[in-house]
């Protein structure tokens, strides 16, 4: 392989988890490609993570000249040459999370992904995190105080807000995501009652079922599993997004929704100011407050003049601060710099 590129060449050593990350990695490497900069993915088997030993090393592509990971990647499918950009999409580490984890996870996470978290990091030459928030924590509890920030990025050309004059009748609540504990939907039952007849909430279900365990009342509706076209409609159709996560290193639905033009109704915690202005593009309640998530809704429902303000101020934003272009950019810089610096230390 050559020691020498006019620019940088990106592959993504990943493990194929069926998570956010996933979506992360098919989305930047694609938006390389798009714009001319050479990028693949090589996915490895979920085993990679928990038995790292058992998968064979892939070896890079010989045009390759910067390797970008995610933090959980073992540092054995790092190649000793090239340079690794890496990014953090949580800090599950943070004794915020304790509440949510089962003694099994805790200790997985503990004794585990901690220690190849901490060897994955060392050998980064540098290290990005979605948020401010997952930068701070992640400085703490490794001690890299180098770590910057780029923020998640999602394409404002596919998610668009279209026309709309007036909020639905009844008013058209929507969340997207997983079901458990950390996102807060066992609250969403809770909200909707209190809203009552005049309010809806069209919720997408989990991938594992688990939407089913909780009790809901009749003005919530499951919309299934979306994707493409039916994940955008369903956003310019609803009339806000109810965001009650306890929790978030930084939620793409939420990013897709503000560039879908919906107001956001979050909880005050994490990450989630860093992208909910209040009263402009949204509100932010307390964690847990049941009756300010629902007040807010109302405050939305009773003032179309406001939720057409907010509709436009969401959609600003996103194309502002959270485009793919932006994340784009952000991340073609840092791979530029990676790369010279390395270069730079490679004999002539």
């Amino acid at each position: 392989m050559s020691d020498t590129r006019d620019q940088p060449a990106v592959w993504f050593p990943a493990v194929r988890a069926h998570s956010g990350a996933d979506v992360f990695t098919e989305r930047l490497c694609a938006a390389l490609n798009a714009q001319g900069i050479r990028a693949d993915i090589t996915w490895l088997p979920l085993r990679a993570e928990y038995a790292p030993w058992s998968v064979p090393v892939p070896r890079p592509p010989e045009w390759a000249t910067v390797v970008h990971a995610n933090s959980w990647l073992h540092p054995r499918f790092l190649p000793p040459r090239l340079p690794v950009v890496t990014t953090l999409h949580s800090c599950v580490h943070d004794p915020a999370l304790r509440p949510y984890k089962s003694p099994a996870k805790a200790l997985y996470h503990a004794a585990w992904i901690g220690r190849v978290e901490a060897a994955h990091l060392r050998r980064a030459d540098r290290v990005v995190a979605v948020s401010r928030y997952t930068a701070d924590m992640a400085r703490r509890v490794f001690g890299r105080s180098d770590i910057e920030v780029i923020y998640n990025g999602v394409d404002t050309a596919e998610f668009h807000p279209i026309d709309r004059t007036a909020p639905n009748r009844p008013f058209r609540l929507l969340y997207v995501g997983n079901w458990d504990a950390r996102k807060g939907v066992d609250l969403l039952g809770p909200i909707l009652r209190a809203l009552g007849p005049d309010f809806e909430l069209h919720y997408t279900a989990d991938r594992n079922g688990r939407h089913t365990r909780y009790a809901l009342p009749p003005n919530a509706r499951c919309i299934g599993r979306l994707s493409g076209e039916g994940l955008v409609r369903a956003y310019q159709t609803a009339d806000a997004l109810l965001f009650p996560s306890r929790l978030e290193g930084l939620p793409l639905s939420v990013l897709e929704a503000m560039a879908c033009g919906l107001p956001v109704i979050a909880a005050n915690t994490s990450s989630l100011p860093e992208l909910v202005e209040p009263g402009k593009s949204g509100w932010l309640c307390p964690k847990d407050a049941v009756a300010c998530f629902a007040d807010a809704a109302r405050r939305l429902q009773s003032r179309p003049s406001d939720w057409l303000d907010m509709r436009s101020r969401s959609r600003q934003n996103a194309v502002a601060k959270f485009s793919r272009s932006a994340m784009l950019d952000g991340y073609v810089d840092t791979y530029a710099a990676t790369f010279l610096s390395r270069t730079r230390d490679w004999p002539a």
